[in-house]
């Protein structure tokens, strides 16, 4: 589908590694008017045969697989962001994308990266978070949307919404609770962020009522 430059469209591009749950959520926000002026404009896996590719290739998404096995972690960084650039992806989404991304490509798209992760950031951040937070033996676990940058889960922090913890809980139970509020909170994250309505006060980002030029 061509651009139409008229249009004020917002493009998405999506990361994903796995299933692609949260991509879902997204796809289904947009057609349903949650995200308003938005679209799916590429949908992108690092790995071959990714539930998450052939669920965007149902929805008539364009998608991309981009092998990342044995490649360093810059050399790969460019050829996503290649294929994002040109796209005219407007934000980046990370989607179940598991690979840190190198300082190129956070510097290819200035706070215009996000990711959902499931805990209360700063606490539990890298694999098996839901783990860490029942080991740790918190009350309480959650999920957080947050700006990326080079570093593993630091970035900024958007949303979060929080999942108390039951004491019979097992990382299975307490995984499906948070990604329901995974699915809830990030599509209300992109819809902040698209619509330029935040503003950055240091690592801080506060929500306004109307946009800001941000978007």
């Amino acid at each position: 589908m061509e651009r139409d430059h008229n249009t004020t469209m917002k493009r998405i591009g999506v990361l994903l590694s796995g299933r692609g749950s949260n991509f879902e959520a997204l796809a289904d926000s947009i057609a349903a008017g949650r995200i308003p002026k938005a679209e799916i404009a590429l949908v992108l896996s690092n790995r071959e045969g990714a539930p998450g590719i052939e669920k965007a290739r149902a929805r008539g998404i364009a998608t991309c697989v981009i092998p990342s096995k044995g490649l360093e972690r810059e050399a790969y960084d460019k050829m996503v962001a290649a294929a994002l650039q040109e796209k005219q992806v407007d934000l980046v989404c990370l989607a179940g994308y598991m690979r840190l991304l190198s300082a190129y490509f956070v510097a290819a798209f200035p706070s215009r990266i996000l990711n959902i992760h499931p805990s209360l950031l700063p606490a539990f951040p890298g694999l098996e978070s839901q783990r860490q937070a029942l080991e740790h033996g918190v009350k309480f676990a959650g999920c957080t949307v947050h700006f990326v940058d080079e570093n593993l889960d630091a970035g900024p922090i958007v949303l979060q919404a929080v999942v108390p913890i039951d004491d019979n809980d097992t990382p299975e139970t307490l995984s499906e609770r948070i990604l329901r509020e995974e699915h809830r909170i990030y599509s209300e994250a992109v819809r902040i962020v698209l619509g330029g309505r935040y503003r950055m006060e240091g690592r801080r980002v506060l929500i306004t009522a109307a946009a800001t030029g941000k978007s």
